[in-house]
């Protein structure tokens, strides 16, 4: 076996260096499929899709354990060197790749020669190269037609090795999912799938002379792996629905892991795009979920037609919420109005408390938000929804950084006489007041939405709730007779909840109360948390 590259120190240093960033801007990363990742020496091609611009290598790079590979070589597109900004310099550091694109060219002509030379070379000699075989990022709920690259050089490299018996070369493909890809304290996950193996003696298909069918076959296999581990909706109308569905389905304060969660919301949303396609009379691809699969014996055309009005159903009431600025949660637990008022002024007093002990540590995070806030700002006027909120994320993160130096390094020379205290006390101080922020802004949110139910009036609350009751009977009845959910989805995921999975998840009723101050992460009950001072129950562009 090839013994694979060595870490450079640059590459060591990045890594290290955005590990710790990404662990504060989001809340957490959960990963999942860590023993799939063929271990160091064997070539490997990692794929991911590709949403969320060079945020996506970072968190790549930052989740695949040094154990199991020390170096990941990566691409980016060529437009991103030769620049003097820190972004440039940080991806040429790591030992980046350019791949020029034919749309960032005016005659569309581009040269990747060198570059593949150099990609097979690092495979020969064992290490693994990342490839986004979308083409490009983009702000957009659905997975793009992969391109056949991946495959293409998957071919060259056992052709290149057809007479090497132990040449084997591994295709990784890996699922990334935000919950919200750019807001700070999201959560995110991570999944590896089991690794695509090929040998020039098991696929002699994949050698020159080769079918380009055979290439374009290895490409729609690594799409269904990687669409079946994150939500590829073809709107975000479908998107929001099948998470409120989830939520109906699996209510707030299940003990179930952002793994969990995130496959229940992907089986609604395959039901509802099977029902969409049936209903313009189109084959749904890509999919792994048929209705003479489903579990329920109906015809498909009945079920199709109730799939579609529950759709509509779930959309308006979301819209209800929306208006209101409430989540489902508070409508599914009726309060009396007396209970009401005594929980508003508990979560006063409590964020008051937490915003008071948080506010020194709040200063220094000072000029890093509104650095942050004027940077990402600027750069969200150059341009569309589409074309620039993919690299929201990437600016945040390097304009965070930068400043996050800059306030300590400041504060360590002010304090010169007892730097070595400041060095320390600085980053636990700021750690600190983020952890008791965080824990204050979902006080004084609560506060919020229970004020909102308050003048909603009863009333009007009660026919939201009967609205809320009548969609739950037909969300189950989809999940547990057409989708195969289990039908006591609490049960079934609290003894699914262990080991390393569930971070971030409080369980049962004396962890929630001894545990509930954590230094690590906010313990969160909704996957759909970010550090906001509002509920904001739609967070997606209008298609």
């Amino acid at each position: 076996m090839p013994p694979g590259s060595t870490t450079p120190w640059s590459y060591f240093l990045i890594r290290l260096l955005f590990k710790f960033v990404l662990k504060i801007f989001y809340g957490t990363i959960v990963v999942e499929g860590t023993e799939n990742i063929p271990p160091r020496g064997v070539p490997c091609i990692v794929c991911a899709n590709h949403s969320n611009s060079l945020t996506d290598a970072l968190v790549l790079v930052a989740t695949i354990p040094s154990k199991r590979r020390n170096l990941l070589r990566l691409t980016a597109k060529s437009t991103q060197f030769g620049r003097k900004t820190f972004t440039s310099w940080l991806i040429e550091s790591a030992g980046t790749l350019p791949l020029q694109r034919r749309k960032d060219y005016v005659n569309g002509q581009v040269d990747n020669s060198n570059v593949m030379r150099s990609l097979l070379e690092a495979l020969d000699y064992g290490d693994a190269v990342c490839l986004f075989p979308e083409g490009g990022s983009r702000f957009h709920p659905t997975i793009a037609p992969l391109k056949t690259g991946v495959a293409r050089i998957a071919s060259d490299a056992l052709s290149r090795n057809r007479n090497s018996a132990d040449f084997e070369l591994c295709i990784l493909t890996c699922s990334i999912t935000y919950m919200h890809r750019q807001h700070f304290r999201s959560d995110v996950l991570v999944t590896f799938h089991p690794p695509i193996r090929l040998t020039p003696s098991n696929n002699p298909e994949l050698l020159e002379p080769v079918d380009y069918s055979e290439i374009r076959s290895l490409t729609a296999k690594m799409h269904q792996q990687i669409g079946s581990g994150t939500l590829d909706a073809p709107s975000w109308r479908l998107h929001r629905v099948s998470r409120l569905a989830a939520t109906i389905y699996a209510p707030l304060g299940t003990q179930m892991s952002l793994g969990d969660y995130i496959r229940v919301v992907r089986t609604f949303l395959e039901g509802f795009k099977l029902a969409n396609s049936s209903r313009h009379g189109d084959r749904l691809s890509g999919s792994d979920l048929e209705y003479d699969t489903l579990s329920s014996g109906d015809d498909p055309s009945s079920i199709s037609t109730r799939i579609l009005k529950l759709e509509e159903d779930l959309k308006n009431y979301q819209d209800e919420l929306a208006t209101w600025g409430v989540k489902d949660d508070r409508i599914r637990k009726p309060l009396r109005k007396r209970v009401i008022i005594y929980r508003m002024f508990v979560r006063l007093t409590w964020s008051i408390l937490l915003f008071s002990i948080s506010l020194p540590g709040l200063l220094l995070w000072i000029p890093i938000a509104v650095t942050t806030f004027v940077g990402v700002r600027e750069f969200k006027r150059s341009g569309p929804i589409w074309d620039t909120w993919d690299e929201i994320a990437q600016y945040k993160l390097v304009y965070g950084l930068m400043s996050g130096i800059c306030v300590w390094t400041s504060a360590t020379l002010l304090t010169f006489p007892v730097a070595f205290i400041t060095i320390w006390a600085v980053p636990l101080a700021m750690w600190l007041s983020l952890r008791w922020f965080e824990d204050a802004v979902s006080a004084i949110r609560a506060f919020a939405s229970l004020a909102r139910l308050l003048r909603m009036g009863e009333k009007h609350l009660g026919k939201l709730r009967a609205t809320r009751d009548n969609l739950h009977a037909r969300v189950m009845d989809l999940a547990t007779n057409t989708l195969g959910l289990p039908d006591a989805p609490e049960k079934h995921f609290a003894q699914a909840d262990t080991g390393q999975q569930s971070k971030g998840r409080t369980r049962g009723p004396w962890a929630s109360k001894a545990k509930y101050f954590s230094l690590r992460r906010r313990r969160k009950r909704d996957w759909n948390e970010t550090l906001r001072l509002y509920d904001k129950v739609v967070d997606y562009p209008e298609d």
